[in-house]
């Protein structure tokens, strides 16, 4: 028997449970999601090499501008400080209008990437300092860890796989290459732009097609590092719903409560109609509260018994009446006014009540 006991905490403790919405969202908080890195890396390149290719004439015409100036006005200006003051400022026009389009644009790559990963996402977590992080045990740890070694693994692949098709691109031209030398200056240029567009628009879409995997990959291994145990699980309910033995001690409590509040209103009621041992509900009339008598305490066998004890008590006085007593407590809720089907017989009991008083 113990050790069957044994046997099934241990299993309760192995984490082959998939992860609750609420273990999702914590580890959401703290910035673990499944993401790829390389997935951003390839969009990213993929938007610029596209922007250089679409604005390539552009930039060179830029840059050719820029480069025409500084030979034919900047390098005849005398040595001034008002003359450097303009061309640093002339020249920072030109760098900006280069460089802000290709920043631009690779900053939309690095926002679209992660959205389409993760969406919205903002989180602190995973910036902020723990000693744990430069603890040089749990460092080489990870250095020489399964997913260490996985991820060398995906690196191999992705510098061969890229590599691969970045030499197919340029052996594909290589007969363009092999007669440079007899292009102008220009030409070649522009062929050498071309060439290395090319390349890095066809080593992007090779990248994005590994992180696609990568991704697929990343989710898994983040799906099963959130896995939980049947007993994690377990306290996780309890934690959001409470401790059954908790909850019901404060149900109790408020049981209790709500018995000390009912058992105040007894000695203000008019009459208490009784079973007369199973049932009791006191009833009371008050027209500046409500235009018909209303139940102000009810109960059954032992709170019954208190009931009547408690009108005894005050000199309340008690009706037996079983039928009445028994469809009051199936129809009537604590505070609300007796139905208009019992006023004839409410009416008769608390004339007599009333009579009653009267005559002592």
């Amino acid at each position: 028997m113990q050790l069957l006991r044994l046997d099934l905490q241990f299993f309760s403790g192995e984490k082959t449970e998939k992860a609750t919405p609420k273990k999702r969202q914590d580890a959401r908080k703290k910035g673990q999601v499944a993401k790829s890195q390389d997935a951003n890396t390839a969009i990213v390149l993929l938007g610029v090499f596209f922007l250089l290719y679409m604005t390539g004439s552009y930039m060179l015409k830029l840059v050719l501008g820029l480069y025409k100036q500084s030979f034919e006005e900047f390098m005849i200006m005398p040595l001034t400080e008002a003359n450097i003051h303009m061309i640093f400022i002339q020249v920072t026009e030109k760098a900006a209008l280069f460089l802000l389009p290709v920043m631009g644009v690779a900053m939309i790559g690095g926002i679209v990437a992660n959205y389409l990963q993760v969406g919205f996402l903002f989180s602190t977590e995973a910036i902020q300092f723990k000693l744990s992080k430069i603890n040089p045990i749990n460092g080489f740890k990870r250095i020489f860890s399964l997913r260490a070694i996985v991820e060398l693994l995906k690196s191999i692949l992705k510098i061969s796989f890229v590599g691969f098709i970045a030499f197919m691109v340029v052996w594909i031209r290589m007969d363009e290459i092999l007669i440079l030398s007899k292009k102008p200056v220009g030409a070649a240029l522009v062929t050498l732009a071309d060439i290395t567009i090319k390349v890095g628009l066809f080593s992007s879409l090779a990248l994005l097609f590994l992180s696609l995997l990568d991704y697929l990959y990343q989710k898994y291994d983040f799906e099963k590092s959130i896995r939980m145990s049947k007993q994690d699980i377990k306290d996780e309910y309890k934690n959001i719903e409470g401790d059954p033995l908790i909850k019901s001690k404060i149900k109790q409590k408020q049981r209790e409560m709500a018995m000390q509040r009912m058992m105040q209103e007894v000695p203000k009621a008019d009459v208490v109609i009784t079973n007369p041992t199973h049932f009791a509900i006191a009833i009371k009339y008050d027209e500046k509260k409500f235009d018909a008598p209303f139940v102000v305490a009810k109960g059954v066998d032992f709170i019954a018994q208190k009931i009547k004890f408690v009108a005894k008590e005050n000199d309340v006085p008690m009706i037996e009446n079983r039928p009445l007593a028994r469809a009051l407590y199936d129809q009537v809720e604590i505070g609300q006014t007796i139905p208009e089907e019992f006023f004839k017989a409410i009416a008769e009991i608390l004339a007599f009540v009333y009579k009653t008083k009267k005559k002592l």
